[in-house]
């Protein structure tokens, strides 16, 4: 195989003579290692250019991942805090509660003025402790949270049974019988055996006679329901009242009656005006107590307000 080469000004020429194994190395060179070359610089070329698209999106997907994770942590804060608003106003609302309750009981027990002001912090003092104090974490500040709320929960529950003991006893002193049922007066008779005004014979008088002036109140000697309010054979004008726990009181001779049956009344409350209604001598109210059905006499009633 013979190559001709010719210069620019053709004027001079060369001959290559190729024998056979020259013509198969250039075949090589030609058809392969320069296909070669020309294929492994185009993969540097397009691995040179692919390197900067990659690490641009290599870095999006981090800042994705960094804008999520900040998302979740926002997320989680506002639950947080969400869940501490709550319980803050939980908390507000025992206090509250526990206030009222507080100046309920207060009333109840009969505190002297100033003596227990819930209006006011309570009064405490102390040294200053010795160690540093240390920056509260929140991990402590939400258990002392849950521990106050949970003190807060028991002395609710506390006070709710105190209330219910005072009520209570403070009910049983308002329908106990306990007093004189006038304000003024004297006592004319006596519960027991006593002579007759009218017949002069001995006879079991079930009350006790308290004499006073005409029109004067008669008051309840305890709270309760009016069972009887009308004339009554013996008694004149009757009022009866029942205070629960067996106790009925009656208040006979009246002269006006300023109760209904049914109607509830308080201790103290005027329930009728004294007169001389029904078997009477003279202005009185005629008292009775019974218990259980059964007469009982008065004055230890009357005694036990003292």
């Amino acid at each position: 195989m013979n190559i001709l080469f010719l210069t620019k000004c053709h004027t001079r020429s060369r001959c290559l003579n190729l024998g056979r194994s020259g013509v198969i190395v250039t075949a090589i060179a030609v058809f392969v290692v320069l296909p070669l070359l020309g294929g492994y610089a185009g993969y540097r070329l397009g691995q040179a250019t692919s390197e900067p698209h990659m690490l641009s999106v290599t870095w999006a997907e981090e800042m994705q991942a960094q804008r999520e994770a900040i998302t979740e942590a926002r997320r989680v804060a506002q639950e947080n805090l969400n869940a501490l608003a709550l319980r803050m106003g939980q908390m507000q609302a025992h206090v509250i509660r526990l206030d009222a309750l507080g100046q309920r009981l207060t009333r109840i027990a009969n505190l002297d003025d100033g003596e227990f002001d819930f209006d006011q912090p309570p009064a405490q003092g102390g040294p200053a402790p010795i160690a540093a104090e240390q920056p509260l974490e929140i991990p402590d500040f939400v258990a002392l949270l849950d521990d106050l709320s949970q003190k807060l929960d028991d002395r609710s529950r506390q006070l709710d049974v105190l209330e219910t003991m005072l009520i209570n006893r403070n009910m049983q002193a308002e329908v106990r019988p306990a007093g004189r049922p006038i304000k003024s007066g004297w006592i004319s008779s006596y519960f027991g055996v006593r002579s007759d005004p009218f017949t002069g014979r001995p006879e079991h008088h079930n009350g006790i006679d308290l004499a006073g002036k005409e029109g004067s109140e008669v008051i309840a000697v305890a709270a309760g329901v009016v069972t009887w309010a009308g004339e009554r054979w013996g008694y004149g004008n009757l009022v009866e009242i029942n205070h629960g726990n067996g106790h009925v009181t009656r208040y006979g001779h009246s002269k006006d009656i300023l109760v209904n049956v049914g109607e509830t009344v308080r201790k103290g409350q005027a329930v009728a005006t004294m007169g001389s209604t029904g078997r009477s001598t003279g202005p009185h109210v005629h008292f009775e107590v019974i218990l259980n059905g059964r007469h009982v006499d008065p004055m230890t009633y009357m005694r036990a307000a003292r």
